[in-house]
């Protein structure tokens, strides 16, 4: 049998097959653009809602420790100056000698001091006999006034002229006597117990006597290594905590692994105006030399922790004009502003003593347009 295919129906196949394609492509695109669209309106309805990022407040400590550098000193440190002329004789220490107090250390040849030493006792000897002379004199004068044998403006004239003399005698006496302390002072002795750190003078050098510019140096440098004094600049935030008497341990950078006891025995009672510091002088027992007066070190004190306070980043402070407070996010991921009370400052991290607590989400980096009831998305 033959079946016959009219040329009509041969040629409705293809279209049909073609218009069913485009018939796809076009469901396609137009599904690709409604896609697309709803999720751009996503996308925009999201970014309409801020995104934030927040953290937990955290616990303070029972106990906390706070380390702070230090500026270590010799307990008495003082430089040794000439008190009279001359040149240097002969000298007994050098650097890195260990003295004791009143322990000779150098003297002065001072031949002028001398001289006038010698010449200050001849007129001592002068004015001790002018004096003898004087009250021999009035005495006698004063007998013959009891006879009328002279005038009494006569033996008052003696009597003034041997208070004079006596005067004069006291005179040379003082100055025979400072001339002597000045000669004692040809001896250079050391002034407590300690270690020679400096020394800018030897043998025949002219000194001077003094101290200061145009004088000349120092004759030596003395420090006493037994005790040191160590000097700490507290923040005001622990200044509260600071007590005479109180422990704190010092550590020195190139001793690793030691430690040493140090006591707080006084403070300036009043905080710097330019770094709100407190000034605290501690105490340290060398009698071993093994800390060196003039280095660094770090004091650690240990302070009661914030008993039932949070504590919070600094960058989470909103400030404002009606007061200090903070952005939260409540349970329906909205904002919330609270006002709080601050405790201490640790720079970085503040103590909040009011206001929040342990489980509220505080967001970070508020805006300052912050608005309570506004919905965030949390980051």
């Amino acid at each position: 049998m033959t079946i016959k295919v009219s040329a009509g129906s041969a040629f409705r196949r293809p279209a049909s097959m073609a218009l069913a394609v485009a018939l796809i492509l076009g469901c396609w695109g137009i599904y690709a653009r409604i896609s697309a669209r709803n999720a751009l309106s996503k996308e925009a309805a999201e970014s309409a809602v801020p995104l934030v990022e927040v953290v937990r407040p955290s616990r303070a400590r029972e106990a906390e420790s706070l380390t702070l550098p230090a500026n270590v000193q010799a307990y008495a440190d003082a430089p040794v100056y000439a008190r009279t002329n001359g040149y240097l004789r002969r000298r007994l220490v050098d650097i890195g000698a260990h003295v004791r107090k009143g322990q000779l250390l150098a003297e002065i040849d001072t031949p002028e001091v001398t001289q006038q030493i010698a010449q200050a006792e001849a007129g001592l000897a002068t004015a001790q006999s002018n004096a003898t002379l004087a009250r021999t004199t009035a005495a006698r004068w004063s007998a013959m006034l009891a006879t009328d044998s002279v005038a009494k403006q006569d033996v008052d004239e003696k009597v003034a002229d041997a208070a004079a003399k006596s005067a004069d005698l006291n005179a040379a006496r003082a100055n025979l006597n400072r001339l002597r302390q000045l000669g004692d002072f040809q001896r250079i002795v050391a002034p407590f117990d300690g270690v020679i750190t400096a020394r800018g003078i030897d043998v025949g050098m002219l000194v001077a006597a003094g101290s200061g510019p145009g004088v000349g140096p120092e004759l030596f440098h003395i420090a006493s290594l037994h005790k040191l004094r160590v000097y700490v600049n507290v923040p005001q935030a622990f200044a509260p905590y600071i007590q005479t008497g109180g422990e704190a341990r010092l550590r020195i950078a190139e001793q690793a692994g030691n430690s040493y006891a140090a006591r707080i025995v006084s403070t300036s009672e009043a905080l710097d105006q330019s770094s709100r510091t407190l000034l605290t002088q501690l105490e340290v027992d060398n009698s071993r030399a093994q800390i060196r007066p003039g280095s660094y070190g770090e004091v650690e004190f240990e302070f009661p922790g914030g008993g039932g306070n949070v504590r919070i980043p600094a960058n989470c402070l909103l400030f404002r004009a009606e007061g200090l407070s903070v952005v939260t996010v409540d349970s329906n991921n909205r904002l919330q502003i609270k006002p709080v009370t601050l405790g201490r400052d640790f720079g970085k991290v503040v103590e909040v003593a009011a206001g929040i607590g342990s489980a509220d989400r505080i967001v970070v980096n508020p805006s300052d347009s912050a608005v309570a009831g506004v919905s965030v998305r949390i980051k």
